[in-house]
């Protein structure tokens, strides 16, 4: 377990239970959600080496050659990589190192959080080590609608942009215009800072270069920005069309956001 405790921020991090933000405390208010019996469903955890769903748990290295990822979460397919049901290693301050497991033998992922007076940087980098299969990332914060503060969280997200998704719910490949929420969809071409909005209270804006956004408003409890290098089931996506020109490659396997907290 590692601790931040700041002025404003109280953070545990438990290093076996996903390098996972378990509990993120803003002035004695508990901003994320506890367990709720799913590894998936509660704090602020990693994403990697793929975020989102992967079709059936299928994905090719290079040359074409098939390997099986784990689907024992979300069956049929693989869910949010290996990151959020793994032990990490303890490297330092607010520093966290996966060892990845096979088919990615030898990669790793190194995560870093850190508090900046009002705000919490979080990022995660990848490194291949000679590993060909694709890889993206991604952050998959939770938000408690209520944090004992009399207001239920309010969601601030425009984007261009949204994936189809096919009835099985992953993406077509192909894009659309964004419908009226719920989503639990993903997203490109973001306009202005998203945000989770606490009315009278707190405005935590979410600052990312981020390509892609996954946003998840389907939960009774919790509210979901996500900032990814790609979006859920990406190799496949760009099978279906590849004019999304999605890049899984050394050049986009760092994803990093910062959460402002701002008092109201």
């Amino acid at each position: 377990m590692q601790f931040i405790d700041d002025a404003e921020f109280q953070i545990n991090i438990d290093l076996d239970n996903g390098a996972r933000i378990d509990s993120l405390i803003w002035r004695d208010m508990q901003i994320t959600l506890p367990y709720r019996g799913q590894p998936h469903t509660h704090g602020w955890y990693g994403m990697g080496p793929w975020a989102g769903r992967i079709k059936d748990g299928l994905i090719k290295d290079s040359s074409g050659k098939v390997f099986e990822l784990p689907t024992n979460i979300d069956p049929p397919n693989a869910l949010h990589g290996f990151g959020y049901t793994s032990s990490w290693q303890d490297i330092g301050p607010g520093r966290a190192l996966l060892h990845l497991p096979a088919p990615y033998n030898g990669a790793t992922i190194e995560q870093r959080i850190e508090v900046l007076d009002d705000a919490i940087r979080w990022s995660l980098e990848y490194d291949a080590n000679g590993c060909d299969l694709p890889a993206w990332l991604g952050l998959h914060p939770w938000f408690a609608r209520d944090i004992g503060a009399g207001n239920e969280a309010e969601l601030i997200f425009e984007a261009e942009k949204m994936l189809q998704r096919d009835k099985d719910g992953l993406p077509s490949g192909q894009l659309i215009r964004p419908p009226k929420q719920p989503w639990d969809d993903a997203f490109t071409g973001i306009r202005g800072v998203p945000a989770v909005l606490y009315e009278d209270v707190l405005r935590i804006d979410i600052e990312s270069d981020a390509p892609w956004w996954v946003v998840y408003t389907e939960d009774s409890e919790g509210i979901c920005v996500e900032p990814q290098t790609a979006p859920p089931d990406a190799a496949n996506a760009n099978t279906l069309n590849p004019a999304l020109n999605l890049d899984l490659g050394p050049n986009n396997h760092y994803v990093e956001a910062l959460f402002v907290f701002n008092a109201l």
